[in-house]
C-alpha cells in the first residue's frame, strides 16, 4: 500500500470534510426540554440553551489521551481530579457561560453516544471532526490540529508505506480506525489488518507484547506512549493530519452557538494557544 496515495486520498477527503467543520446547525428536531435553560451575552444579543442539567456544563471524555486528558495523581486541575487541554479548555468555555464543568470519563465510544443521546453536554476528548459524525453530531470549529503518526519498535521493518502489510492497532471508535479499517479501495488496509482497543495505551501494550506490529495514534499521545516506554519509537512523518473540535448533541443550535462563541473569545485572547502550548512543546 502506497501511504503517499492514502495520504492524498484522506487530505482531500479531510479538506472537503474540514471546510464545513462547524457542522450543520440547523436543527433538525427541538433540543430535549429537560436540564437548565442558561443564557450567555453576546455582543449584540442574549441567546438562551439548554443542558442536561441546571447549572452544569457535563464533558464527556476518555481521560487516556495526554496531554489532552488524562486522570490527575491528585486533585488535578481546579479540582476535577483530571488534567489536559481539553479539560482546561472546557473549565474556561463552562467559565465563560456561568456554567459548572462536571467531567464524566468513559471509553470512547461511550463518549461520543453520551453526546449523541443527549447524557452530556459536549464532546471533548481529541474529537477530530469527520462526515460520519457530523451527521449525528454537531461540531464547533477547530481549536487545535492532530497529526495521527505511526508507533513502531526500535529496529521494526514496518514503514508508512508497507503498513497494509502488518498488523496495526488502534483505539476503538477513532478516525484512525475508521481510515485504517477501511478498504484499500477507499485507502485504508481493511478490517483484516487492524485490531482495535478500548483505548491508546491498551493499543501501546500490544505492540510492546509483540500481539500488533505498529499503533496509529495522534502525535501528542504518541510522544507520551513513546517516552514511558524505553524501545518504542515513532516513524518519521504524519501519517494524517486532522482538525479537533468540540461536539455537541445534534439539533441543540443553541448550545453550540454558546459554546462556539465562548470558544472564540478565548482563541481571541489567546487563553487556547496558552492552554495548548502548557502541555505540548512548541518545538515538539
Amino acid at each position: 500500500m502506497n501511504h503517499k496515495v492514502l495520504s492524498l486520498g484522506l487530505a482531500l477527503t479531510l479538506s472537503l470534510s474540514l471546510a464545513a467543520c462547524g457542522g450543520d446547525t440547523s436543527s433538525n428536531g427541538d433540543a430535549s426540554s429537560n436540564g437548565s435553560n442558561a443564557s450567555t451575552s453576546g455582543s449584540q444579543q442574549t441567546a438562551s440553551f439548554t443542558t442536561v442539567e441546571e447549572g452544569k456544563l457535563i464533558m464527556s471524555t476518555n481521560a487516556q489521551f495526554p496531554p489532552y486528558e488524562l486522570v490527575a495523581d491528585g486533585a488535578g486541575f481546579e479540582g476535577t481530579g483530571f488534567e489536559g487541554i481539553d479539560v482546561e479548555i472546557a473549565w474556561a468555555i463552562a467559565e465563560k457561560l456561568g456554567l459548572e464543568l462536571v467531567i464524566d470519563d468513559m471509553e470512547f465510544d461511550s463518549a461520543l453516544m453520551a453526546g449523541q443521546e443527549n447524557r452530556s453536554d459536549s464532546v471533548l476528548a481529541g474529537l477530530s471532526y469527520n462526515e460520519e459524525r457530523d451527521e449525528v453530531m454537531d461540531f464547533t470549529s477547530k481549536y487545535a490540529t492532530g497529526v495521527q503518526v505511526v508507533i513502531v519498535k526500535e529496529g521494526s521493518d514496518v514503514t508508512l508505506d508497507n503498513l497494509g502489510e502488518k498488523m496495526i492497532g488502534t483505539q476503538r471508535g477513532t478516525t484512525g480506525y475508521l481510515y485504517a479499517s477501511d478498504t484499500p479501495e477507499n485507502g485504508g488496509y481493511g478490517e483484516d489488518h487492524v485490531s482495535a482497543y478500548d483505548n491508546g495505551a491498551t493499543a501501546v501494550q500490544a505492540l510492546v507484547n509483540d500481539q500488533i506490529d505498529a499503533v496509529i495514534i495522534d502525535q501528542a499521545p504518541a510522544e507520551e506512549y513513546v517516552a514511558a516506554n524505553p524501545g518504542l519509537t515513532i516513524l518519521p512523518g504524519a501519517w494524517v493530519e486532522e482538525d479537533y473540535c468540540i461536539a455537541v448533541d445534534e439539533g441543540n443550535t443553541a448550545l453550540l452557538d454558546a459554546v462556539q462563541g465562548a470558544l472564540d473569545e478565548l482563541t481571541a485572547n489567546g487563553t487556547v494557544d496558552q492552554i495548548i502550548a502548557k502541555y505540548i512543546n512548541a518545538e515538539g
